[in-house]
């Protein structure tokens, strides 16, 4: 019998705007503080940290995207090109689910989720030149399926700053709707697991709907993202 252990916590959600420095000053504006992920000027990535938990990343895409898919498909996999062409199909908003995974946890969990079923892409080797000059690596997995979440190993160094505050009174994510299609049920449930944070629903399209934040006192919508409000503590809200 084929088992697969879940990965143990949610990583980060990605939100795809248009502009990610416009999207970048809208979030400051709105009481967050946002990081590049590389050098400003060219940045086509940007972190919303906390000091536990997931993250939120905000991300762009080239303008010719539709360029890259199948150089996307060689590198990361069948499936890995029509998702990034996904992110930017469907409009500004939260787009993707990344689920952290131990490094050395990745072959035996890559095993075990082919042998239940679950097709997954190839594991793509990264590295990242952050704002101060530092490099930062980490791996990637795609299922094959453009709509399911998938997986990230931990940023070697770690980036996660051990302190984070926000004007806004934000602390974490203590919740994350997700939407799923009925056929995606089984394959979600072997990603994921049990993930404490995830509030699972059914819908047309699997995809994440919502996130609630702790210490947040008001909703927002910013660039096509439901950001919903949780005063209390973090792990308290419900929906």
């Amino acid at each position: 019998m084929n088992t697969v252990q879940p990965a143990s916590t949610c990583s980060h959600v990605l939100l795809w705007v248009r502009d990610l420095h416009q999207a970048v000053a809208n979030f400051r504006a709105a009481g967050f503080e946002v990081t590049f992920a590389t050098a400003e000027a060219r940045a086509q990535h940007a972190h919303i940290w906390f000091s536990q938990g997931p993250i939120i990343e905000l991300l762009t895409t080239p303008r010719h995207a539709w360029l890259f898919k199948w150089p996307i498909d060689c590198l990361a996999g069948r499936g890995a090109g029509r998702r990034m062409l996904r992110w930017a199909a469907q409009g500004e908003g939260f787009c993707d689910l990344a689920l952290l995974c131990d490094t050395p946890a990745l072959a035996p969990r890559l095993k075990g989720l082919a042998g239940c079923g679950v097709a997954m892409g190839r594991t793509v080797n990264w590295r990242r030149t952050c704002v101060d000059g530092r490099q930062t690596r980490f791996r990637f997995v795609y299922p094959r399926h453009d709509r399911l979440p998938f997986l990230v190993t931990p940023y070697e160094p770690a980036q996660h700053p051990p302190r984070m505050t926000h004007p806004n009174g934000a602390t974490g994510l203590a919740a994350i709707h997700l939407g799923v299609h009925p056929g995606d049920h089984t394959a979600l449930s072997l990603l994921t697991g049990d993930d404490p944070l995830l509030r699972i629903q059914p819908a047309e399209y699997t995809g994440v709907q919502a996130v609630q934040v702790a210490g947040l006192a008001h909703p927002l919508t910013l660039h096509g993202a439901r950001l919903l409000g949780c005063p209390t503590v973090q792990g308290d809200c419900h929906a």
